[in-house]
């Protein structure tokens, strides 16, 4: 008896551990950015095609790993001619870099709910390592799909440059940093 006993909490154990993976709820997530023109003004835009995923063991996220892939056609400023130079060789090149993609490398704990998470960002055919500040909103039962329902929000700034886009553009016109907004709800599946 006491060795089924033992087997059955290691058992317990054992599965409390493994990973579990949610997906990004596409009606209540977004990825966005912002950049300045001519130092006077910040345009925002989103890619509104992506698929994200969290896969993680622990409750508080302290192990997770993010993934993301979005279609870089998908950009939108609200400005259908802006949005067409976007896609163009001048900047995303959409027509030889289709999607653009990020997956985490590491996640350090700064504070309950705050993270550093280190990843590698492609855009425009480019890898580069990046660092986002990440705020774990909480987890809570969705009402509608009865799933457990986790709210994350990343931010954090890239140089345009560092990735090629937009190289014909000076600094003048076009600031040389953009900031990347990440924010959703992710069901767990």
């Amino acid at each position: 008896m006491k060795k089924i006993t033992f087997l059955v909490l290691i058992l317990a154990a054992s599965i409390s551990t493994f990973a579990q993976t949610w997906k990004s709820d596409k009606a209540h997530s977004q990825l966005k950015f912002d950049i300045t023109h001519l130092g006077l003004s910040t345009v925002s835009g989103a890619f509104t095609d992506f698929e994200a995923s969290v896969t993680a063991a622990k409750p508080d996220f302290s192990d997770a790993k993010f993934e993301l892939t979005a279609q870089a056609a998908s950009i939108n400023t609200g400005i259908g001619q802006r949005d067409d130079h976007l896609r163009s060789a001048d900047f995303f090149d959409v027509a030889n870099h289709a999607t653009l993609a990020f997956k985490s490398t590491s996640v350090t704990k700064v504070s309950d709910g705050k993270y550093k998470v280190n990843g590698d960002l492609t855009l425009h055919g480019v890898t580069k390592p990046v660092t986002l500040d990440l705020w774990y909103r909480g987890t809570t039962e969705n009402p509608m799909s009865k799933k457990p329902t986790a709210g994350f929000r990343a931010t954090g700034t890239i140089k345009r440059s560092d990735f090629g886009i937009g190289t014909k553009f000076p600094a003048a016109m076009l600031s040389e940093e953009v900031a990347i907004i990440a924010d959703g709800e992710f069901g767990k599946e």
